[in-house]
């Protein structure tokens, strides 16, 4: 598995380097890219079809990585993803569950709780710090079957990975069986 980092970069910077970081990641004999991105709070204009402004096909114009391409489209954003589970998210950030029983726990501030349950705030995320290895570790113990129950975009880009996993030889195991 090789990282890719497109993380808050511009449109315009995103369909100039694209095609070059995926020709780059094909010649190391990557099989399948991941893209994730935001809906931010219009999820309407996001759907897995591949949509020409890449907010969804980040290949578009290059049909060559279309088959090896996997998108992710958060509702909101993918911190609503990690909160489908308030208590699991609520006791990695160090905060009261019902601080995350909103519609958008990236951004949330409340001046009647005493703690700050900003989701950035609370892992100390800055514009120099992103903690990328504490959100790595968030998404790698998260109950997936509570995502599943409570994330309808996070269901969509699941069965998408099982299926292309399938297509891969890579089965990924389903999370809905362990229940």
């Amino acid at each position: 598995m090789i990282e890719g980092s497109f993380r808050g970069a511009s449109g315009i910077s995103l369909r100039r380097d694209i095609p070059r970081i995926c020709r780059e990641l094909s010649h190391k004999g990557i099989r399948v890219i991941v893209f994730l991105t935001d809906a931010d709070e219009n999820a309407s204009r996001c759907s897995l079809m591949p949509d020409p402004f890449l907010s969804c096909d980040p290949c578009s114009g290059h049909a060559e990585f279309r088959h090896a391409t996997l998108y992710g489209v958060a509702d909101r954003n993918v911190e609503c993803w990690m909160a489908s589970d308030r208590n699991y998210l609520a006791r990695r950030l160090g905060v009261p569950p019902q601080v995350l029983d909103v519609s958008d726990p990236k951004g949330i501030s409340d001046p009647f709780l005493s703690c700050d349950p900003c989701f950035e705030r609370a892992l100390g995320i800055t514009s120099y710090e992103r903690k990328e290895e504490e959100v790595a570790s968030i998404v790698c113990n998260a109950p997936l079957r509570d995502w599943l129950k409570h994330s309808p975009s996070f269901e969509t880009f699941y069965e998408d990975a099982r299926a292309l996993s399938r297509q891969e030889g890579y089965p990924i195991p389903n999370e809905r069986a362990s229940e």
